[in-house]
């Protein structure tokens, strides 16, 4: 009984850090590249009417997204 349940103590152990070792990196940042590129898109489909505003936002937004792909590049190689 008592190997059983250490068998079972140390393949719960092993399993969690199985899992740790595979989770995706950088979750938070590749989530807000994708919401970057919806608000990339969804400033594409506005109208320009906006006075200017909409294509700097547009080029502010295309900035952010190329930084938060280096950001995750860095931290891929450090």
């Amino acid at each position: 009984m008592k190997k059983m349940l250490f068998v079972a103590v140390v393949s719960a152990a092993l399993g969690g850090l199985a899992t740790q070792a595979f989770a995706d990196p950088q979750p938070n940042m590749k989530k807000a590249l994708v919401s970057l590129e919806e608000a990339k898109n969804h400033l594409e489909k506005a109208t320009a009417d906006k006075g200017g505003h909409r294509v700097k936002a547009m080029a502010l937004v295309a900035d952010a997204i190329a930084e938060v792909k280096a950001g995750i590049e860095f931290d891929n190689k450090h």
